[in-house]
């Protein structure tokens, strides 16, 4: 647990050191994307939620354990209330004990958030994005929100903050405008990663249906453009190119198509405090109920500990059965995405 004065880094049973926090602060949100969670969707009641005083002290528990990196995710994040206070009090330690942090969010807020984000210390966001299509966009999201997202891209833009676009590549949905979705992004002067579908929660609609193999798209893309293989590296899972024609980076999540889980460096933590060691997988560790004990600090470096024995090697997702139960019951809105 300590290791002289200072406590012992995260490093689990595979020798994989463990410096970026994923820490959910909601499981609402304010879209229905159809990939994600289904129309009529249950959240969980608000009494179970970690108060924001609460996260901090989570937060600042991990950093004293090595993390230097820290995304607030939801849900989506920017819907929870007083949430700028939150990153203001970790902003505070940016350039001391934390090297960054940044958001996952899908952009509806971003417009009344993005100075006070930028004051607070935030530098780089991620912003998921599937189309530039608004009937497309309302049809997967079930919101009519897209000219909401582009305000919030362009005001955090003009606030200082670099723009990821995060797009989940869809069979028979998005593919066709995949092309111009990346040279839109790219125009713009934002990163853009694709990402393939995950089996996680019921949604209504078949999962492999959805799935469009990122070895797939790289092909076609290479029919178009010159992509070059990147070291580009920002602490999470993408593997990057650089393409010429744009002069943008374009990133690869592909959870099924090239598993990256020997190089990861990552927990998550729900809005309700429990830890997942790994998002594949149904391991878990009750960091809520180690903060409320009468011994806090010391429940909550064991279940760190805990938590480091049992994160297994990899994750295991398939998407080739049609039909097949989701990997794991609990909806990516849940974990933190």
């Amino acid at each position: 647990m300590v290791v002289g004065d200072k406590p012992r880094p995260l490093v689990d049973s595979f020798q994989r050191r463990i410096s970026y926090l994923r820490l959910s602060v909601t499981d609402r949100c304010d879209l229905r994307c159809s990939y994600c969670m289904p129309e009529r969707m249950t959240f969980l009641p608000k009494k179970e939620v970690l108060s924001l005083e609460e996260l901090y002290d989570l937060a600042t528990g991990f950093i004293a354990r090595g993390v230097t990196k820290i995304r607030i995710t939801g849900g989506e994040p920017l819907v929870r209330r007083d949430i700028i206070d939150l990153f203001s009090a970790l902003g505070r330690r940016v350039g001391h004990d934390l090297e960054e942090l940044t958001l996952t969010t899908n952009g509806t807020q971003l417009g009344a958030h993005a100075d006070a984000l930028a004051k607070a210390g935030v530098k780089r966001v991620n912003v998921s994005l599937d189309t530039l299509d608004a009937a497309k966009f309302a049809e997967l999201t079930r919101r009519d929100s897209l000219s909401q997202v582009l305000e919030g891209i362009a005001a955090a833009k003009a606030a200082g903050i670099s723009v990821k676009l995060n797009a989940v590549a869809l069979k028979g949905v998005n593919e066709d405008e995949l092309p111009d979705l990346i040279a839109w992004g790219h125009s713009q002067g934002h990163d853009v990663t694709l990402i393939e579908v995950m089996p996680l929660g019921d949604v209504e609609e078949e999962r492999l249906d959805q799935y469009l193999p990122l070895d797939t798209v790289r092909a076609a893309l290479e029919d178009r453009w010159t992509l070059t293989d990147s070291d580009h590296k920002t602490g999470g899972p993408s593997r990057y190119v650089d393409i010429a024609e744009t002069g943008g980076r374009l990133g690869f999540i592909t959870p099924h198509t090239g598993n990256f889980c020997s190089g990861c460096n990552r927990l998550r933590v729900t809005a309700t405090g429990q830890l997942y060691p790994c998002l594949g997988g149904g391991e878990q560790v009750d960091l809520r109920a180690a903060l409320r004990s009468e011994a806090p600090e010391a429940a909550l470096a064991a279940a760190l500990d805990e938590a480091l024995r049992i994160k297994p090697e990899k994750h295991a997702f398939r998407m080739d059965q049609r039909g097949a139960a989701p990997a794991l019951a609990r909806h990516m809105s849940m974990t933190g995405g």
